[in-house]
């Protein structure tokens, strides 16, 4: 059993149950995939993936946040008081998320994203001091966001992903817009990921002025 926070800001996410589309083709038809296929958009806070998942939702994908399935799914229980973020234990969310989208086509959105099964997953990176000014600006306490800028100094969540059995790719989106991340997005589902490949952002010389 592995337990994991997910933090406090719930953001609703529209299930794809709720409401189709005005589209009734959905994007992974658009490029001609033939099989069902389970994308997780990952990165730690900060890094733009809810906005993105917005805009993917607009386009007609169904998106969906992985903090709103925790918490139709009654998961939101044990809070560390440390984090301010709620633990979760993987193996129930794996279970939740497979019991409502066993076959669907969907995007998971969310920190923990890459820690449920999927096919192919993109990991939503930023530079460590634009990452500390965005936390910031959000009010978490100093603690928080030192673990979090930390965690993506270290390419933590890179790793993670890169030890489970899906697809990885990458996108530093400090110096881009919502809607370019979401046309990245598209690209690597749509295959071309050459310049995506993991490795390819490297945070070193930042760190290094740490010290």
């Amino acid at each position: 059993m592995q337990i994991v926070t997910l933090g406090r800001e719930i953001h609703g996410g529209k299930d794809a149950e709720e409401g189709e589309p005005a589209s009734n083709k959905s994007f992974f038809n658009t490029v001609g995939l033939l099989r069902l296929m389970r994308i997780a958009l990952t990165g730690t806070p900060g890094t733009g993936k809810s906005s993105v998942g917005d805009i993917l939702r607009n386009r007609g994908w169904d998106a969906v946040e992985v903090s709103a399935i925790a918490r139709e799914a009654g998961l939101l229980k044990e809070v560390d008081q440390r984090r301010g973020s709620y633990e979760i234990d993987i193996d129930e969310l794996q279970e939740a998320v497979d019991s409502r989208y066993h076959r669907k086509e969907i995007v998971l959105v969310g920190h923990l994203a890459h820690l449920v099964s999927n096919d192919l997953c993109i990991v939503l990176r930023c530079r460590p001091k634009l990452l500390r000014s965005r936390l910031a600006e959000r009010g978490w306490p100093e603690a928080k966001v030192d673990e979090n800028v930390e965690a993506e100094a270290l390419d933590a969540i890179l790793v993670e992903a890169m030890e489970q059995d899906g697809a990885v790719f990458e996108i530093d989106t400090s110096d881009m817009d919502s809607s370019a991340v979401a046309e990245v997005v598209q690209d690597i589902v749509a295959g071309k990921t050459e310049k995506y490949r993991p490795g390819h952002i490297d945070w070193s010389s930042e760190v290094l002025d740490w010290y």
